[in-house]
């Protein structure tokens, strides 16, 4: 059993059977039930001390979907305050589900989640990003593309009700950064990829986060764009203490940022650590880091 799989399954030998036993199909569900639930208790326990005593995102139980469709089962995530954290996985593990699923775009069936030690399961949309400080940055673009970019940073503002503020942010954003404010009255359609993602990023800071949810940072983008983007990121995590929580298809650019690493299959968490950890882990480079 190669690490992923023995974290996974557990490697509690207690709960194990040996090679001899003829288990019947009865023991043998017993048995695997053991096996998860000794899986899970030792995912929450290292997630809980790789975020500290008071995480700022909580997530326990979760069973979340769309209609009839369960995709995750059971998630339990955690994220201190100013801390990174990348979820990796194969596709259709649901790790864009986890996003959809703390801003409230999923159908929640069990299980909480937590901001800031509230509540904020059932909260909607609107209430998550107002109220608990939630903000979302899509894996497809969302610019208005007639708009000019300065335009496009005044909706953050416009969003969380605070339109007399929307100009003052715009302008902290513009001195953060130049390459932006020199094509604020450029209409976002004439932007590059990279510059589009900027600007994404920057609209969700105008609307001053304390958790930030980024999907896929790099899709699509140009290395040097990639490069800024992560940079932007790492930036905003180590000078302003944003806490990020991101689904990355590239592994390695994700993983090297986090400070938390989780691996997600079939919709449950496999494997957690930091970044370097996983990084460094002979299957994860396997599966997921081509090497």
């Amino acid at each position: 059993m190669d690490s992923l799989d023995a974290q996974r399954h557990g490697d509690n030998r207690a709960t194990r059977l040996s090679r001899g036993d003829r288990p019947t199909r009865a023991n043998a569900g017993v048995a695997e039930s053991a096996e998860r639930t000794a899986h899970r208790a030792g995912i929450r326990e290292r997630l809980d001390a790789l975020a500290g005593g008071d995480p700022l995102l909580r997530i326990d139980g979760l069973t979340a979907g769309y209609g009839t469709m369960e995709i995750l089962h059971g998630i339990d995530l955690r994220l201190g305050k100013g801390q990174s954290l990348c979820l990796i996985g194969p596709n259709g593990a649901g790790k864009s589900t986890v996003l959809h699923s703390i801003f409230g775009l999923t159908d929640i069936r069990g299980g909480r989640i937590e901001v800031g030690g509230r509540n904020v399961t059932r909260l909607g949309t609107n209430a998550k990003l107002r109220d608990a400080g939630i903000a979302y940055v899509l894996q497809d673009s969302s610019v208005f593309p007639d708009m000019t970019v300065e335009q496009n940073l005044w909706l953050g503002g416009y969003l969380m009700g605070r339109r007399t503020d929307a100009r003052q942010a715009a302008e902290r954003v513009f001195d953060r950064y130049p390459s932006l404010a020199a094509r604020r009255d450029d209409p976002a359609r004439v932007l590059s990829g990279g510059e589009r993602r900027l600007l994404e990023i920057s609209r969700a800071l105008v609307m001053q986060p304390r958790l930030l949810l980024v999907d896929e940072p790099s899709i699509g983008l140009e290395p040097l764009f990639i490069e800024q983007i992560f940079a932007m990121l790492r930036d905003l995590r180590d000078r302003e203490g944003l806490t990020i929580m991101m689904v990355e298809q590239n592994a390695k650019k994700g993983l090297e940022l986090a400070d938390i690493g989780c691996v997600l299959v079939a919709g449950e968490v496999a494997m957690v650590g930091t970044g370097m950890e996983l990084l460094q882990d002979p299957t994860v480079g396997r599966l997921f880091l081509g090497g």
